[in-house]
């Protein structure tokens, strides 16, 4: 029951209050006060019955501040290396100023919503939306744990993202690109475009995934680069990123000669710098936009493109959602679909197709030429 206790005011006046205390979920003893009796009998009874259902948050933990939470939530997943670096990054830049000093408790959705209103001033509706991911799933811990009874996540608006479509780069662009390359990196553009590995892939690959007999080769791991920090081996992008991926005769050549001029270079690496070592992705990006300057290629066209080039090369000669999934290492179909389904023949494309497949030569081209073809009415009709 709620314990009656007073207490006299600087002004002699006598107040009272009434003091619930129970236990925490730790054992801890707790206490609460209230103005009114009938509160304090409230929160004593909705106490019990969070208790005995499981359900039971102390108010004390709802105090939290959120950075404190934020940081026992970070302390505890399980990240890449690089996406360590991201989620430092975001949390430092983008959601510990607003809300880091805010008890986890008080915020709530209108709050959120003006965050994201502010956040959306200076983000990319594409990261603005990883960086709102992240803070859910802060929230989502909490309520796991039991600091607050529900994410204020809830109902919340991010502004569009406006996906542009893939325009592949035309095949002389291409072809001139790769002329253009120093002679080092020539087979690195040729596997790129071939094969639609993404950079981290392809600096990353090593002779032993290489099999010239099956004319294959396994994606297994990425050249990986943290800031101030040596670069390594590390494994792919996502679980779906391992595969096999079949190499065209031009890959072959260009491989074969590549490694007949140039020694393997650490971890037995196809391609390194002019000293060696593995490649650096900001030099090397560098290099790529010098070279596409000079063969014409506009500033927004990026080592990526090579990977849409591949993709487009795919679906131009009929292969299934399917198999560019495979071959590009997409997490699911739908990730293909999203990206380059405007360049799958539409509906009405593949209907003409398939009928012209049949009828076309069927010698049904020529009925009616220079004739009065009409239907024969039959007893049947």
């Amino acid at each position: 029951m709620p314990q009656k206790r007073t207490h006299v005011t600087k002004g002699d006046k006598v107040r009272t209050y009434w003091r619930v205390q129970y236990f925490d979920p730790d054992g801890r003893r707790r206490s609460k006060t209230f103005a009114r009796k009938a509160d304090a009998e409230r929160f004593e009874a909705s106490v019990i019955t969070d208790k005995s259902r499981g359900l039971f948050i102390d108010p004390a933990d709802g105090r939290r501040l959120f950075r404190d939470v934020a940081e026992a939530w970070r302390a505890g997943r399980i990240h890449r290396p690089s996406t360590v670096d991201q989620v430092d990054s975001h949390l430092r830049n983008h959601i510990l100023p607003a809300l880091g000093d805010r008890p986890i408790s008080a915020i709530r959705p209108s709050e959120v919503q003006g965050w994201v209103r502010d956040r959306s001033e200076v983000l990319a509706p594409t990261t603005l939306k990883v960086v709102y991911r992240l803070l859910g799933s802060i929230f989502k811990t909490a309520v796991t744990d039991r600091l607050i009874p529900a994410s204020p996540c809830v109902g919340i608006r991010l502004p569009r993202i406006e996906k542009p479509r893939v325009v592949p780069l035309p095949t002389d662009a291409v072809e001139a690109l790769i002329n253009a390359m120093p002679e080092r990196y020539r087979a690195l553009v040729v596997l790129a475009a071939g094969t639609g590995l993404r950079q981290g892939e392809v600096f990353g690959l090593t002779a032993d995934h290489v099999d010239f007999l099956r004319r294959q080769l396994t994606v297994e791991q990425q050249l990986i680069t943290l800031p101030g920090q040596p670069q390594y081996l590390g494994p792919p992008k996502t679980t779906a990123s391992r595969r096999t991926v079949p190499l065209p005769d031009v890959v072959l050549e260009a491989l074969s000669l590549h490694m007949a001029r140039y020694p393997l270079g650490p971890w037995g690496l196809l391609f390194t710098n002019s000293q060696g070592a593995p490649i650096n992705r900001r030099r090397f990006n560098g290099l790529w936009r010098r070279t596409a300057d000079s063969v014409g290629i506009s500033e927004d066209r990026t080592f990526h493109d090579l990977r849409h080039f591949y993709a487009s090369l795919l679906i131009s000669k009929g292969l299934s959602v399917k198999v560019v999934q495979a071959r590009l290492g997409h997490a699911s179909a739908m990730e293909t679909l999203d990206t380059y389904s405007h360049l799958w023949p539409d509906d009405e494309d593949l209907t003409r197709s398939a009928i012209d497949a049949v009828l076309g030569n069927s010698g049904m081209m020529g009925v009616g030429a220079g004739t009065n073809f009409a239907p024969t009415a039959t007893a049947e009709a």
